[in-house]
């Protein structure tokens, strides 16, 4: 069972720790090889977005590796802005419609830990729109916190090598991060299946989701 799946996981070596403003960390990842798998078994040129801002040695590690062509949505930054402008309630809307792409367009999705920012109508309308452009085949990595937390930083994650990423300090104000039931990510992302989830020291999960 999927539930079961996201219930339990697959322990991994290091948490996923949110550290203090100007800390680095580097944490191993057993979902991120995976997602480069999937996207590299497309047909080429693959499409991959991602979700941060731009980190120029992503850019040029994934060029390389994939041969994708890279587009930087950034919706952590967006969230910044709507943030520091008191906007957030108009959230779901903005996601509902942020992503532009084509119906199945995008072989894979790097979400990093954004969802955990989002409240539940504005997590939906994103993963909504994550299921409709993603190719079959298509791969999404992302974490998702178990508890929730009243402040945290944003996060950069910066991609070291096939099997760890830095996990760098945003500038932004950071927020509230929300919990998601193992219930609401299998609903949310209809049409998509978790093909691997780690569960990590922190009890934040490491998911990766496949498109049949």
């Amino acid at each position: 069972m999927l539930s079961d799946l996201l219930k339990w996981g697959k322990r991994g070596d290091s948490a996923n720790i949110a550290p203090p403003k100007g800390a680095e960390v580097v944490v191993p990842s057993k979902a991120f090889p995976k997602f480069l798998a999937a996207v590299k078994n497309q047909p080429e040129p693959s499409i991959v977005l991602d979700f941060g801002p731009v980190t120029g040695g992503n850019v040029g590690f994934l060029g390389e590796r994939l041969g994708c062509k890279l587009f930087i949505e950034d919706l952590v930054s967006e969230l910044d802005r709507h943030k520091k402008a008191g906007t957030t309630a108009g959230l779901a809307g903005v996601m509902e419609s942020r992503l532009r792409n084509d119906d199945e367009s995008v072989d894979g999705v790097l979400c990093w830990d954004f969802f955990d920012f989002l409240d539940k109508p504005a997590a939906q309308a994103l993963a909504k729109q994550i299921a409709r452009i993603l190719k079959p085949g298509g791969a999404v990595m992302g974490f998702f916190c178990s508890t929730a937390v009243e402040r945290a930083p944003f996060m950069k994650y910066e991609i070291i090598d096939e099997g760890s990423l830095r996990h760098r300090h945003h500038p932004g104000a950071g927020g509230q991060k929300y919990p998601l039931q193992n219930r609401d990510i299998i609903k949310m992302f209809d049409g998509l299946t978790v093909a691997e989830s780690f569960l990590l020291k922190s009890n934040t999960r490491e998911i990766l989701l496949r498109k049949k």
